[in-house]
């Protein structure tokens, strides 16, 4: 029987970026300097698949700090943490590696440089995500103000409005985040913003690769997990920008097979803490029912990297 012909266009750059990198790295050189088990607090990043990976390789994944022994090492997710936790390692004399991503710590450092100049910040993030909780806490409970939506500034309670400060989570849509600081300049002119975009690198060039290519697919698959934020806005940045299907899907098994069914043209790209065995993946089970012929829908080339810290880089 002859396959359907359907042209997939591939999003590049796409998938893991240098901070998921450096934290996969963290975990498996722990493991390789002090042997298993090593102890994660939250996921090292959020990905099903290579948080099962390392599991398997000996990384004990823990909610708190609490369900670790003083003995063994701890290893803080990329997502950054509050200054409480590593206070209480310290405290604990706990051995610790910080995999927070250098682009979230950056965002941190922002926040107490404002709070030392006497500026009370507004957080632009979703609630209860780690890197969220991490920033709001790097200072004092009420120092930092969490907006969500630009509905939500009007309703602010701030103690001077010309005494006004914003960061931003790093992993959030940029056309989002955007009309929330248009909504803060609006209602507090004198708020200061970041020097450098909050919104890093990689969220920002995966969404640019998106909107590329979202008007010439049909439909658009994003690799990614559900608790990934920058994975949930490819989503959204898709089918903002014209695709008329876009659906995040973990593995190949999760594809909506009747919800493109007849199509003639597919996008696919992944979020920053996807790995490229799981795109491949996706493109093979595409590849079992289509007759693909492929496209890569390249916006930015990506070279960084980030150091592991030098703790790991000594032997034991």
């Amino acid at each position: 029987m002859t396959k359907p012909p359907l042209t997939l266009y591939l999003a590049a750059p796409r998938g893991f970026c240098a901070g998921v990198d450096r934290a996969i790295k963290i975990v498996e050189m722990a493991l390789g300097k002090w042997g298993a088990p090593v102890y994660v607090r939250h996921e090292i990043v959020h990905n099903k698949y290579v948080v099962d990976d390392l599991r398997a390789k000996g990384a004990v994944f823990v909610e708190e700090l609490d369900d670790c022994p003083d003995d063994r090492p701890v290893i803080f997710s990329a997502h950054g943490v509050p200054k409480s936790v590593p206070a209480e390692a310290s405290a604990r004399q706990m051995l610790y590696v910080d995999a927070t991503c250098p682009l979230v710590s950056k965002v941190h450092i922002e926040a107490e440089r404002h709070a030392e100049a006497g500026l009370q910040i507004i957080m632009i993030g979703h609630a209860g995500h780690p890197e969220t909780v991490g920033t709001m806490g790097q200072l004092a409970e009420g120092e930092v103000l969490l907006v969500e939506t630009p509905a939500d500034v009007p309703a602010l309670a701030v103690r001077d409005p010309q005494k006004l400060a914003f960061v931003t989570q790093t992993t959030l849509s940029v056309d989002d985040t955007a009309d929330i600081v248009a909504a803060l300049q609006a209602q507090f002119p004198a708020i200061k913003g970041p020097h450098k975009e909050d919104i890093c690198y990689a969220t920002t060039n995966r969404q640019e690769a998106v909107k590329a290519m979202a008007h010439k697919a049909e439909a658009m698959l994003v690799v990614g997990a559900p608790n990934s934020s920058n994975s949930r806005r490819l989503v959204e940045v898709g089918a903002r920008a014209g695709c008329g299907y876009a659906q995040l899907v973990q593995r190949a098994t999760d594809i909506d097979w009747r919800a493109i069914e007849g199509i003639k043209s597919i996008g696919i790209t992944a979020g920053a803490s996807a790995p490229e065995v799981l795109v491949n993946e996706v493109i093979a089970a595409l590849e079992a029912r289509y007759d693909v012929t492929i496209e890569e829908v390249e916006t930015a080339t990506e070279n960084v990297e980030f150091k592991v810290p030098r703790v790991l880089r000594t032997p034991a």
